[in-house]
């Protein structure tokens, strides 16, 4: 599926991690933007559906961004505590 990811300065962190929490209706008080479905993996960094387009640069601030039937899917595919591998980078995000 297609996502987007980390733009420069706020590159998503890769590698083993665990989803910790999980939100259906999360909204972030840093970013100011609504991030339903989101699945936090690593400090603040999530899986989580967005309303604009994944291919809009400049990129996230560090999370991994789906859109919304991608996040929705995912969403009932995980729980907490299960491993993730992040991996890779989107180019120009």
């Amino acid at each position: 599926m297609p996502v987007r990811t980390g733009r420069a300065g706020s590159t998503t962190r890769t590698g083993l991690k665990r989803v910790y929490w999980r939100s259906l209706h999360y909204w972030s008080t840093l970013y100011k933007v609504d991030m339903p479905y989101s699945q936090f993996f690593d400090g603040g960094e999530a899986f989580h559906s967005i309303a604009k387009s994944v291919w809009s640069p400049p990129g996230s601030g560090g999370c991994v961004s789906m859109r919304p039937n991608d996040a929705r899917r995912y969403w009932g595919l995980l729980r907490n505590g299960d491993d993730v591998f992040v991996y890779g980078r989107k180019p120009g995000t």
